[in-house]
């Protein structure tokens, strides 16, 4: 409980450092904290931290809807990759293909139209999510190999 309070913390914190494309507000640093929750705790807790940072960042002024298909669906497939692999590189496989590819798909088609009225070309997001969340997965996976060197963690 106190990591995953911790994880959202930080997401929220690093909330400034974004990337504005069009509509969206790509935040590399939440892909960081997907994939390390997800190795971390798990997919659920994962998934709780992804949107309880969405909530915060939102009421927060920092964040867009478009966080919450993204956040979530990278998350859990994170989490569940890591669960059925005990593999870290799995789980940023999951970070990549949940966020990167289902998270602008659902975003693109269900949540910019019925949520904020607006549309944007699949391209555009997918792109913009797809960069951010392989920036941000890096980060995690380098954070996590840190913490196992420093001995603060062990998979």
């Amino acid at each position: 409980m106190a990591r995953a309070i911790l994880f959202v913390a930080l997401a929220v914190a690093m909330s400034p450092i974004f990337i504005p494309v069009g509509i969206a507000k790509c935040f590399p640093a939440q892909h960081m904290i997907n994939v390390m929750s997800a190795v971390m705790l798990g997919p659920w807790y994962a998934v709780v931290v992804a949107i309880t940072a969405a909530v915060l960042r939102n009421l927060l002024g920092l964040g867009t809807v478009l966080a919450f298909p993204g956040g979530m669906i990278g998350a859990l497939l994170a989490g569940l990759a890591y669960k059925a692999t005990k593999n870290m590189y799995a789980a940023a496989l999951g970070e990549v293909v949940g966020t990167g590819i289902l998270g602008s798909l659902v975003s693109v088609w269900i949540v910019a139209p019925v949520f904020m009225g607006k549309t944007m070309p699949l391209i555009t997001l997918m792109t913009a999510f797809s960069v951010s969340t392989l920036g941000g997965t890096l980060l995690g996976l380098a954070a996590l190999h840190l913490l196992r060197k420093g001995g603060l963690w062990q998979p």
